[in-house]
């Protein structure tokens, strides 16, 4: 049963919440203990409520994911996890997140609210809602970093809110795009909005955020505002790592036919791995050199 438990609040998900951290890292406050102290705080009140949300999605989406080539095997789908448990779960998932939430004060318990209200709609309707559906999982992500410095109470550029929303959008139109390939036929019957997309469309659009998150992030490196603000202008220099890291997730999704899963992408395929690794690295690296001239 535990593994059952486990197994159903996705533990290896909570990669995603690492996003908490970018202003802690761009703020350079990584070297101050408090502040290290709030943003893994802040990072664990996602988790938690990040794993109340897929024992909802699992609950809600039970009879569709019993006909799923690979979801039928999870926990609830499968019948290893009583339904009765999985919503005993979610209330002390939430409970958890929201007992270490408050003690981040009002304004990240207003992020972290909004962003369970987000998934619990998703849940309900908005993953049925074509471009919608993907557009609310990429402000998903969005408010996981305007939360992260909410939480050691520091300004977030707009610049970096806008890569993170691309980003997101480029990863979430991939998945769906997987999700055609491998569904086929049955994809309509396991996600209604995939009944609107096509792979061509999709194509269409992952072409536009990707050129978008390069060209965002390369602006971002570049802007006046980030130059002041952080005292350098060489953050330009980690814009081949983002370059190489989209055109690595571009070649598994098109020629590897993967991309389901992003976030098991991103801990499995070591070229991608290594990218993301050199990439924080170096703007670390440059950060530091940078505030000790």
């Amino acid at each position: 049963m535990l593994s059952a438990i486990i197994k159903t609040a996705r533990p290896h998900h909570w990669v995603k919440n690492l996003v908490v951290f970018a202003a802690l890292i761009f703020a350079k406050k990584y070297s101050e203990p408090i502040s290290v102290m709030l943003a893994i705080k802040g990072f664990l009140a996602f988790c938690f409520a990040v794993s109340a949300i897929y024992y909802v999605n699992d609950i809600t989406d039970l009879s569709k994911d019993q006909h799923h080539p690979t979801k039928k095997y999870r926990p609830i789908a499968s019948g290893q996890l009583p339904v009765k448990t999985a919503s005993i779960t979610i209330l002390f998932l939430l409970a958890l997140s929201i007992l270490v939430g408050y003690s981040l004060g009002l304004t990240f318990m207003i992020y972290l609210g909004i962003y369970i209200i987000l998934n619990l709609a998703y849940n309900i309707g908005l993953k049925n809602v074509v471009i919608i559906d993907v557009m609310s999982l990429a402000l998903g992500f969005v408010l996981r970093a305007v939360a992260g410095a909410a939480a050691i109470e520091v300004p977030i550029s707009a610049w970096l809110l806008v890569c993170t929303i691309l980003l997101a959008l480029f990863l979430g139109f991939s998945k769906r795009r997987h999700e055609l390939e491998i569904l086929g036929n049955g994809a309509v019957s396991h996600r209604q909005s995939l009944a609107h997309y096509s792979k061509y469309f999709l194509d269409q659009m992952i072409s536009v955020v990707t050129a978008s998150t390069v060209v965002a992030y390369t602006f971002y490196t570049l802007s006046p505002d980030v130059k002041e603000k952080l005292g350098t202008g060489n953050l330009v220099l980690t814009v081949p790592f983002v370059l190489y890291g989209i055109f690595r997730y571009l070649y598994l999704i098109h020629q590897k036919e993967q991309g389901g899963n992003p976030t098991k992408l991103l801990v499995t395929d070591i070229p991608l791995l290594i990218c993301v690794a050199l990439w924080i690295t170096t703007v670390l690296i440059i950060l530091q050199i940078e505030g000790k001239v």
